[in-house]
């Protein structure tokens, strides 16, 4: 187990290149995020309750129900934290120029290389996969529940929706552009057993992805790419979402010219934890209603 639940939220950043990115990202589901940090505080929010007897009980439930190794809590955690550890990160180098005013990344071009569209396509769908299997542990059902994740992708709201729109706007029309959904899917039809096996991450996530070999776990990650495909069709057409429009919202606080953008998706990558960051807090937020409904 990593650190305690109410660290993990004590924890949670309020002001650096993550936070300003999903910021700039409001446009795509207004209203919908709030940076969310403390675990009491948290307790407050979702929950409205005032009571300091009745917020230390549902706190030190939630803080039960986390430390229950038969529930699936601690092994999202580490779904939504092996996912951002693939990135990479500048750490401090990346906040060498004061957050808050805009960030000029492009001293760091030395240190970033676009991926191909091909590792960048197997990253898509791997995160896409880390979404469907965490959210199969924090709600108990099994991991291969393809259908229940794509029926509730409809309620996705807060965190979890922004964790979504995140990954359509980050990881798939900046680095790949407007046609992303048939990109993916166009490579990963194409994919052999060798691919999907030298890639970092999908070792990383092989034990926990179902399908039994590699073969097996790349067809089960081609079938949820696909059955999702209808909702970040939906997701993007509805929101007139496109590589120019999210560009031009991140570059309120991101220095980047129009002949560097090919970098901008390695450097997003690089100097963001969106999927751990978010992922703590859908946590969170999901332990205090149980724990809510539970007292």
């Amino acid at each position: 187990m990593s650190k305690p639940i109410y660290e993990l939220v004590d924890e949670l950043p309020t002001n650096n290149i993550t936070i300003y990115v999903l910021r700039s990202l409001d446009f795509v589901v207004p209203g919908e995020w709030e940076n969310l940090v403390g675990f009491e505080n948290t307790i407050r929010r979702v929950t409205e309750v005032e009571d300091d007897e009745v917020i230390q009980a549902i706190g030190e439930r939630a803080i039960e129900l986390y430390n229950d190794k038969s529930q699936g809590y601690q092994r999202a955690l580490w779904i939504y934290q092996t996912v951002d550890s693939f990135g990479g990160t500048l750490g401090a180098a990346a906040l060498a120029n004061k957050v808050g005013e805009k960030v000029g990344f492009l001293g760091f071009l030395n240190r970033l290389t676009p991926k191909p569209d091909k590792a960048q396509t197997i990253d898509l769908s791997l995160k896409l996969v880390a979404e469907l299997i965490a959210f199969c542990q924090i709600n108990g059902i099994p991991g291969d529940s393809i259908g229940d994740f794509v029926a509730s992708l409809g309620d996705y709201g807060g965190e979890s929706l922004m964790r979504m729109a995140a990954l359509v706007c980050l990881d798939g029309l900046i680095p790949l552009g407007p046609d992303f959904i048939l990109k993916t899917q166009e490579i990963i039809g194409n994919l052999s057993a060798s691919d999907i096996k030298e890639n970092g991450m999908f070792q990383k996530l092989s034990s926990v992805i179902p399908g039994g070999d590699a073969a097996g776990q790349l067809g089960f990650i081609g079938e949820s790419f696909a059955s999702t495909s209808g909702w970040m069709s939906n997701f993007v057409a509805s929101r007139g979402l496109t590589p120019e429009k999210v560009v031009n919202n991140i570059q309120e606080f991101i220095e980047v010219s129009d002949d560097k953008l090919d970098y901008l998706g390695a450097f997003l990558d690089m100097t963001t934890n969106y999927y751990e960051h978010t992922g703590i807090q859908t946590l969170a937020r999901r332990l205090v209603e149980r724990a809510v409904a539970e007292i």
